[in-house]
């Protein structure tokens, strides 16, 4: 079985928004890995992450995430991930997997695109 991996990106507002979809995993991180480079490199710091379509993240999916908010910090901006409504409250797949591995409280999650865009909304709780 295929299962295909796709990154797509825009522009909302000052955000940069890369919709990523399918299987984050030893493959398929270097995808993402090098959309985040190529957005930094542009000059886009304020990121958002829309992980809303990924049904399975393993360790080198969470390691490309952690590079990334590394990456952003040290250039003053920020990274914001998107894990669907239900999912942050519920366990999304990403969600349990950051939550067991400790790391959830490093990244600042939405419900959605249109909150992680809006400057004066807050994230979800841990």
């Amino acid at each position: 079985m295929v299962v295909a991996f796709y990154v797509t990106g825009g522009e909302q507002g000052d955000w940069t928004v890369l919709q990523v979809s399918g299987e984050l995993d030893l493959v398929t991180s270097p995808v993402l890995r090098q959309r985040v480079h190529d957005a930094v490199a542009d000059g886009r710091h304020s990121l958002v992450l829309d992980l809303s379509e990924v049904f399975f993240c393993d360790s080198s999916g969470v390691g490309v995430l952690i590079a990334s908010r590394r990456l952003i910090r040290s250039c003053q901006g920020s990274l914001r991930l998107i894990l669907p409504a239900q999912g942050a409250v519920d366990g999304s797949h990403v969600n349990r997997v950051l939550g067991a591995l400790g790391v959830r409280r490093l990244f600042d999650v939405y419900g959605d695109v249109e909150e992680a865009v809006t400057e004066d909304a807050g994230p979800l709780s841990a």
